[in-house]
């Protein structure tokens, strides 16, 4: 397999592999490490890759299980607390924690009603992180209208969710 017809079969799955990362993870560092470990091995075995047929699949199940290889490594923590200092939340803590995760459904609920372009572009860059260039990739739009389209999207987030929780 060639560089072209390398980059043509792969590259396209690039931001996928990003969400698979970093869904797994949870942290952008990682995620990307992940991303570029797995491409360096598709390089290194294309002569042997016949997959042509179900190339996307074979990408994400092949990031997965580096995802999940780092996961269970000891060594590997998604924070930086030592796990003999883990103890269980107070009530206060708790109560936060509720109404954080409160907080975020309901951000997800109101992503889900903007338009589709919009919601598209804060998902990749807001939820998943993605690059200014991934998403330029993702969604044919220019780094100008990207941001424009955040900004209004943001704008109405932050709107209609002040709405929301004043009542509280």
């Amino acid at each position: 397999m060639e560089a072209n017809e390398f980059k043509a079969l792969f590259l396209p799955h690039h931001a996928k592999l990003y969400r698979t990362a970093y869904a797994l993870l949870r942290n952008p560092q990682d995620a990307e490490d992940i991303v570029q470990e797995a491409y360096l091995k598709l390089w290194n075995k294309r002569h042997e890759l016949n997959i042509a047929a179900n190339a996307e699949a074979y990408c994400v199940m092949l990031t997965r299980n580096l995802c999940l290889d780092l996961l269970r490594n000891a060594r590997y923590r998604t924070d930086d607390t030592p796990a003999d200092t883990l103890t269980l939340s107070a009530d206060d803590d708790t109560e936060r924690e509720l109404e954080a995760r409160d907080e975020a459904r309901q951000l997800k609920r109101l992503i889900g009603r903007l338009p589709e372009v919009q919601q598209k572009v804060v998902w990749l860059r807001d939820v998943n992180g993605c690059s200014m260039e991934e998403i330029e990739q993702a969604t044919g739009l220019s780094a100008v209208n990207i941001r424009a389209t955040l900004c209004k999207a943001r704008k109405r987030i932050r709107e209609q969710f002040n709405r929301l929780t004043k009542g509280r």
